[in-house]
Formats: structure tokens, C-alpha cells, sequence
């Protein structure tokens, strides 16, 4: 029994030596041991050419060099965008109401192309095979109307691009935004000018480089990259790295057509998606672009008669990952907020926080309530561990003499503490299953607190102004460690010298890595590490360990 425990202690030991070298390897600019370097963006993914998808009928435009052009700002409440007269881009898009997590005196941008970040919305026309060209991104297109501010009293303002004939047929893009919206409308429609009729596609995509957003920290990783949503496959994340591994004639891994769904690029606390109307046949692709990469919806729009126009209506997200408004937009858009595996527990944790945040009106009052109801939630569970553990404490002193006695004697020694064991009604391992049962719930908010951009900036009190920061003073990860060490005092020591150190020595490792997480992560931490003791140390006076 004992030999599993010390087995047990060894796996987490080494474990966490290797990820704390992993994470310090990335902490200091080096790649980490699960991660593949990620190349920056090439003058051609600037250019925003895509090649041919496997099997497709139509290809993406290619790479062309970039035209002159005209940049328009576009200011509403909550968002300024700048608009690109080449293609009609959305190239900037800054968020009026986030701060700036590494300059307090800037807000976020998460879209930009300023020649050291490549993140774009794009947007165009694709011919039948075989038929002339149609207007792509790379056309350039002038802005025939459209206000650069949202007035007061005034709910939206449009602005309208059109492009010179192209293939027989004239582009018409024209974006529109709402007041307290950070979904932008946007219309295509394509005029056929020409003699002939047009078999047009129209194909919507999202353009960005590999490297992750700035400010990220070294000490726990989230997910940045292209995402596809369809009915049948639900929500497919696809790392930067299965798409550099991917040759131009191999099957992506995620689907790649459907009659509903949206594309996404997904990054910390933040997103972009194109939502198209459901019940069209669409086709998604994922593609790298020199050293950035695109995913995209291509789909078939009718047939366009001489003298007629098509018309098509979508939408363009860019904000915040604010989970219920998320789920308003689109089936499963509120997936791009990354709890990983264990979203089904995940889900009804936030459902909890966000109605205790409606009573107690603060985000660490609400973090701590939730612990609380965590605990009395499992409070018989972590009895039951609690009082195998004080028996163990009780018993300790006479397997640790037992274990003097007979050191020369392992089999006998063995035999011996079983005895004991069964005598006292002990079980070594009682403490432990509890425990595991527990560990899928507080991993979970542990995700939760992580990937929740309402922790951005939201202060609890005194010092701690941002919970989705560290510490600045370190004063929680210093409480943290500190009732982690009380908690070994209160466990019962193993038998091994060797284990008694490692149970000392582990939690200061630990403790190292959340000076450096937010500071939310450590008060959840922190709070349960005090009604753990608190609960463990009632139970222990009440049978009489001390």
C-alpha cells in the first residue's frame, strides 16, 4: 500500500518538475517542450493570398501585390474599426471598453496590420470554373458613402463600398453598425453588368498570423487559432500547427461542409467569426497563407441574370467572449470561450458566478461565494477524507516506531501495518478518492476564472484591481503558500523520510508558478486552501489529534 502512495507521489512529483520547466522555458522567450515554434507572417500572407483547398471546385484568390488604398475609421460606442478600400477589408478593430492588459492608457485592438501583427476580415466574389474573374479582397473598391461616427441619439450608421467591373460584374459591400453591437453587419451584393449570366460564389474569411496575442502569460496556456462550428461535428478547434503539417492534398481534420455553422478565429478573453444564414450548403476551409493562415465559408449564391444583382446578408463578430451574449448570435458560438475538456461542468459553474455576481455585485465576492458552496456542496465528502486522515495522523507515531524497529524486516514491517491498520479501522488511502472526485469540479472553475473576460479588469478590493492580473504585491500567492504548508502540517506525515520532504517541498513548487497567475485563480485557490484547513482542523480536535 505504501509502495502505491510513494508511486503515486513520484508521477505528480515529476510531473510538475516537468511542466514548471516547460513553463519556464516559455517564461524566458524559449519554445516549450509541447510547442512548436510559430513563424511570423510573410510579405504574401500580408497580401492576403489564399492557395487552392484540397478537392475544391473554386479557389480563393491567390497572392497579389498590394494596391494603394484608402483607410476609413469608423467610431461607435463600443468599438473603432478602420475599413480598407482594397477588398473593403476590415483591417483594425480597437474595443472601446477593454483596457489594454500591458498599457492601462490604451484599449484592445484585436484586429490590425501594422507590420508586426497581420489579423484581417476579408471578403469577395469566386467565378465558375473556367469564367472570368470575379471582385475579390484584392480589388480595390471606393467609398461611395458612410458617416465615420455613430451621433448621439443615432442607433447606426452604414458605410458603403463599391468596386470598378470586374469579369462583366461590380462588388457592392456595405458595412453596418449598431449602437452597443459588436456584431457589424455586412452585405455583399454582386451586379452583373455583363451579357452573360454569373454562377457566383461568395466566400467570407478571416486572415492572421501565428503568433499568439501580446501580454499572454507564460505560466498557463489557452488556445489561439482558427475554429469551425457545424451541427454535425459541434465546435472544432484547429491549432496553427495541424495546418503546417497539412499537404495540399490531404482531408482537413475538421468539416468541411455543412448546411449551417460559422468560422472563428479564437485567442484569449477575445474572438472574430462570420456568421452566414443557416440552411445554405457552405463549405469551410482552413489554409496557410506564407507564414499566416485563413479560415473561411465559401458558399454558392443563384445564378445572376444580365441587369441582376445577388444579394447576400452576413454578419461579422468581433469582441468580447461574454458567454450569454455569445449564445444569442449563433448555436454554440459561446464554444470560442475555451473551457476544454471538461465544459459540461464548466458551463453550470459560470451559470452560478454570474447569478451570484447579480447579488454580491463584485467578481472576487463572487469567486470566494462560489468556493463556499463548492464546500458545502462536498462537505460530507471532505468529512469522510478529513477523519481517514486524523486517524492515519492518530496511528502515525507507532508506524513510525514500528517502522524503526523493523527496517531490516520489510515483509514483517509490512505485515505489521496492515495489522495495525485493520485494528484501528484505518485505510491509507482513504483520503484520496474524495479528493478525485472533487478534482474534476475545482478544475473546471479553474477554467472558468481563467477563460472569463468579465474577470478582466473587474477589482475585489485594496490592492488587487484587475483579478485577471497578478498580484502586483504578491500578497495572496504569499497567503496561498502559506496555508499549503498548514495543510501539510495537518496531514499526516508518510513513513518515508523521502515522501515527508517531497510533501513539504511540493507545494512550494506549486506556489512559485501562482505568483504569476491572476490574481482570481490564486483568491479561488486561496479560499479553498481555508475552509479546507478550517474544516480539517474542527474534525481533527474532535477526535483528539492533535
Amino acid at each position: 500500500m505504501n509502495d502505491m502512495r510513494r508511486t503515486l507521489l513520484w508521477v505528480v512529483f515529476t510531473m510538475s518538475l516537468v511542466l514548471l520547466w516547460d513553463a519556464w522555458s516559455r517564461h524566458n522567450g524559449q519554445p516549450g517542450m509541447f510547442s512548436a515554434p510559430t513563424p511570423a507572417a510573410s510579405a504574401a500572407a500580408s497580401a492576403g493570398g489564399v492557395p487552392a483547398a484540397s478537392g475544391s471546385a473554386a479557389a480563393l484568390p491567390g497572392a497579389a501585390a498590394p494596391a494603394p488604398s484608402e483607410k476609413f475609421t469608423v467610431t461607435t460606442d463600443v468599438l473603432k474599426v478602420t475599413l480598407d478600400s482594397r477588398g473593403g477589408d476590415l483591417m483594425r478593430a480597437e474595443l472601446l471598453h477593454h483596457v489594454d492588459s500591458q498599457d492601462a492608457t490604451r484599449n484592445v485592438v484585436l484586429m490590425d496590420d501594422d507590420g508586426k501583427r497581420l489579423y484581417r476580415a476579408q471578403s469577395g466574389f469566386i467565378p465558375a470554373a473556367g469564367a472570368a474573374a470575379l471582385p475579390t479582397h484584392f480589388t480595390t473598391l471606393r467609398r461611395v458613402a458612410g458617416e465615420a461616427a455613430l451621433a448621439e441619439g443615432k442607433d447606426e450608421i452604414s458605410v458603403r463600398y463599391e468596386s470598378d467591373v470586374v469579369g462583366g460584374a461590380k462588388m457592392v459591400k456595405t458595412y453596418t453598425f449598431r449602437r452597443g453591437e459588436y456584431v457589424v453587419g455586412v452585405r455583399h451584393e454582386l451586379v452583373n453588368v455583363g451579357t452573360a449570366p454569373l454562377q457566383p460564389q461568395l466566400y467570407v474569411q478571416l486572415l492572421r498570423d501565428g503568433t499568439p496575442p501580446p501580454g499572454e502569460s507564460s505560466f498557463y496556456s489557452t488556445f489561439t487559432g482558427p475554429a469551425v462550428y457545424t451541427p454535425e461535428k459541434k465546435f472544432e478547434k484547429v491549432e496553427f500547427s495541424d495546418i503546417d503539417k497539412r499537404g495540399p492534398q490531404d482531408t482537413p481534420k475538421h468539416q468541411t461542409k455543412a448546411t449551417d455553422g460559422w468560422v472563428a478565429m479564437v485567442q484569449h478573453y477575445y474572438a472574430s467569426a462570420w456568421l452566414l444564414p443557416a440552411g445554405a450548403e457552405r463549405e469551410f476551409r482552413t489554409q496557410k497563407v506564407g507564414g499566416a493562415y485563413t479560415v473561411a465559408m465559401v458558399q454558392r449564391l443563384a445564378d445572376v441574370a444580365p441587369g441582376a444583382s445577388a444579394v447576400h446578408e452576413s454578419r461579422l463578430f468581433v469582441g468580447p467572449q461574454e458567454e450569454n451574449k455569445l449564445a444569442a448570435l449563433a448555436p454554440g458560438l459561446e464554444l470560442v470561450k475555451d473551457y476544454g475538456f471538461l465544459t459540461v461542468l464548466s458551463k453550470p459553474l459560470f451559470w452560478v458566478l454570474i447569478h451570484l455576481h447579480q447579488v454580491l455585485g463584485n467578481w472576487g465576492w463572487s469567486i470566494i461565494g462560489l468556493v463556499v458552496l463548492l464546500k458545502i456542496a462536498f462537505y460530507w465528502l471532505n468529512a469522510s477524507a478529513y477523519k481517514s486522515m486524523a486517524k492515519m495522523k492518530a496511528v502515525n507515531p507507532r508506524i513510525m516506531e514500528l517502522r524503526e524497529r523493523l527496517k531490516d524486516k520489510p515483509q514483517e514491517m509490512q505485515a505489521e501495518m496492515m495489522r495495525i491498520y485493520r485494528e484501528e479501522k484505518v485505510n491509507p488511502l482513504g483520503g484520496c478518492l474524495p479528493i478525485f472526485i472533487q478534482m474534476p469540479f475545482f478544475i473546471a472553475l479553474y477554467w472558468v476564472l481563467l477563460a472569463s473576460v468579465e474577470m478582466r479588469g473587474a477589482p475585489w478590493l485594496g490592492w488587487i484591481t484587475d483579478l485577471s492580473a497578478k498580484d502586483p504585491y504578491f500578497v495572496l500567492p504569499v497567503l496561498m503558500t502559506l496555508s499549503s504548508l498548514l495543510q501539510v502540517w495537518l496531514n499526516p506525515a508518510p513513513p518515508d523520510p523521502m515522501q515527508q520532504k517531497m510533501m513539504w517541498i511540493m507545494p512550494l513548487m506549486f506556489s512559485f508558478m501562482f505568483f504569476f497567475f491572476p490574481s482570481g485563480l490564486v483568491l479561488y485557490w486561496l479560499v479553498n486552501n481555508l475552509l479546507s484547513i478550517a474544516q480539517q482542523y474542527v474534525i481533527n480536535k474532535r477526535l483528539g489529534v492533535t
